[in-house]
């Protein structure tokens, strides 16, 4: 009996040496993934410039500490982003880096796009292509050259807009296109023949554009629009007329 009772007190002293020895291989695995996941998370840190600061583990759950506000969150989901890690937190509650949200889309989905906004109808009447055509012209005047009856670069340009203008609007109107000048030598003879010339020039580059040559009238002025800008004296100014 006495080496019955022997091994039963050896029992208990088998089971404790059994869990403290299971309790160091967890415990020292414990550490060694630890110290692995802190090795990585601080290597993932360094690759993306982050060398401030420190990241803690207590088994899979880490902790930065030390990191400055505004890299904070960057460096937190930068831990959360290594292979292994199941959380990560920074003292005080401060979040990973988030991309801006994507904007709500316009219509529910699934719905139909939106019909693109047709543009308005040109005018067809007179009194309608002459405040388009004024718009216009306030917008982008046709210019000269000084002294001259050719076109500037914008000049030439804002004449070849007006084209489409004129060929759609009805067949009974036509335009009647005055030229100016700027103060110059030669007195009232040359400023009209040049002002003339310079309307001829707008006529010839719409009838290069398809307008139809029975529906303009170059007119010369020997008189200057009221302004003090020369630039406004190396003009035309265009008249819509019922024919």
């Amino acid at each position: 009996m006495s080496g019955a009772r022997g091994w039963l007190r050896l029992i208990p002293v088998a089971v404790v040496v059994t869990v403290l020895l299971a309790g160091l291989v967890t415990w020292l695995r414990a550490d060694g993934i630890e110290s692995d996941l802190a090795g990585r998370s601080r290597s993932a840190l360094d690759a993306a410039g982050i060398r401030d600061g420190a990241v803690r583990f207590s088994g899979r759950q880490a902790t930065l500490e030390g990191f400055p506000a505004d890299r904070a969150g960057r460096a937190l989901g930068i831990v959360q982003g290594v292979e292994g890690v199941e959380s990560a937190q920074v003292p005080g509650g401060a979040g990973p880096a988030t991309s801006a949200p994507s904007p709500a889309p316009s219509s529910p989905p699934g719905s139909p796009p939106p019909s693109p906004t047709k543009p308005a109808a040109p005018p067809t009447d007179r009194a309608g292509i002459q405040a388009e055509l004024d718009r216009r012209l306030a917008t982008a005047p046709i210019t000269f050259e000084p002294d001259s009856a050719r076109l500037t670069d914008e000049g030439e340009k804002a004449a070849r807009d007006l084209a489409p203008l004129f060929r759609d609007a009805p067949n009974d109107l036509r335009y009647r296109i005055t030229g100016h000048v700027a103060d110059g030598p030669g007195g009232r003879s040359a400023a009209r023949k040049l002002s003339r010339n310079r309307a001829l020039t707008v006529v010839r580059l719409l009838i290069r554009e398809d307008v139809p040559d029975d529906r303009l009238l170059a007119i010369g002025s020997s008189t200057t629009p009221d302004s003090s800008s020369s630039d406004d004296d190396r003009r035309v100014e265009i008249t819509v007329e019922q024919r």
